[in-house]
């Protein structure tokens, strides 16, 4: 399978847009990223204002090599919320892994992880006619251990003293993946999620 994989693709659904990580996106992130002081969460892997604009560049040079890089849009407000992307990018085994995921605390708890999750694996699955799809988190991020169990992956094991983080401490990673058997059920779930956000924001529909 020769995986389509490139800069120029855009994600486009109901609450986010996913639009090509490019350097005039670096004030925004900034503030997204200053909404919740997200960089000061020692187990996740978050930059701070100051570091927005060399994790942009490197982000952009990854995407040559295959990765796909994404800016979350709010089209609600239109304001840039997070980052998320696809890496490790393995067209040969038809698989890759979905990460580097942050949002402003503003956004945390809505549709934009849901339907961000949704058209992401929605590309995977059906455009790309991927095998799988692979997360992986710190042992000690449980609010992104619940929100990747919560789109239906299951624990594939936990890597132990994975990583050297910054602050010189160890990660153990913990795997998960939805497979391409998995995914008609696990696009139905999340649908239903969606369409419930869709019914908060317009009860009166």
């Amino acid at each position: 399978m020769q995986m389509a994989v490139n800069n120029g693709v855009s994600l486009r659904g109901s609450f986010v847009v996913l639009e090509p990580l490019v350097n005039s996106h670096i004030n925004a992130l900034k503030e997204a990223v200053t909404d919740g002081e997200l960089w000061q969460l020692w187990y996740a892997s978050v930059p701070s204002p100051d570091e927005m604009a060399h994790y942009v560049d490197t982000a952009i040079k990854a995407s040559a090599g295959g990765n796909l890089v994404f800016a979350v849009r709010d089209l609600k407000t239109q304001n840039i919320v997070g980052t998320t992307r696809f890496y490790n990018v393995e067209p040969a085994h038809k698989r890759g892994l979905i990460g580097y995921t942050w949002y402003a605390q503003s956004a945390q708890g809505t549709a934009i992880n849901t339907e961000a999750k949704y058209l992401l694996m929605q590309y995977w699955f059906e455009a790309q006619q991927a095998n799988a799809v692979e997360f992986r988190t710190h042992f000690y991020n449980e609010a992104s251990r619940r929100a990747i169990e919560r789109l239906g992956a299951k624990q594939d094991g936990i890597l132990r003293s994975h990583q050297i983080l910054k602050d010189g401490s160890i990660r153990d990673t913990v795997v998960y993946s939805i497979i391409a058997s998995e995914w008609p059920a696990v696009k139905n779930n999340l649908q239903a999620k969606l369409a419930k956000f869709r019914t908060a924001a317009n009860p009166g529909a």
